[in-house]
């Protein structure tokens, strides 16, 4: 049988005490680097700028009842509240390009306003 001093027990825990301080700094290191993975992840869903303008024709404007107009701008500034890209589906507006127009006819040709002030051009 071997005799262990208390001097030795001492010397043996403190050494152990010092391996787990490291440890757990190395821990601490390696918790961080995989944070910063996770909250730089490319996986993440894009957020939108959250932008509350919703513009459309002049003529199909018109063409919108008050409840319609309404209904579409308020999808489209509780998307923006949000940070939501873009605003629901469920108020897409059918009709708005006249047939056979591309999508470029439609951007340059038509007057495009905002809806909840026609007065206003897209982007003012």
């Amino acid at each position: 049988m071997t005799y262990i001093s208390p001097f030795h027990k001492d010397k043996t825990l403190s050494s152990v005490v010092s391996q787990l301080k490291k440890a757990s700094k190395m821990h601490l290191a390696q918790a961080e680097i995989v944070q910063d993975h996770i909250d730089g992840s490319p996986v993440q869903k894009q957020k939108g700028g959250g932008t509350t303008k919703t513009c459309l024709p002049a003529a199909k404007i018109r063409s919108l009842s008050k409840k319609q107009r309404e209904k579409l701008v308020n999808a489209k500034k509780s998307a923006g509240a949000k940070g939501k890209y873009k605003r629901s589906s469920k108020t897409n507006v059918k009709g708005a390009r006249k047939k056979g127009a591309t999508l470029r006819d439609w951007f340059e040709k038509e007057d495009w306003r905002r809806v909840d002030d026609p007065s206003k051009k897209c982007g003012e």
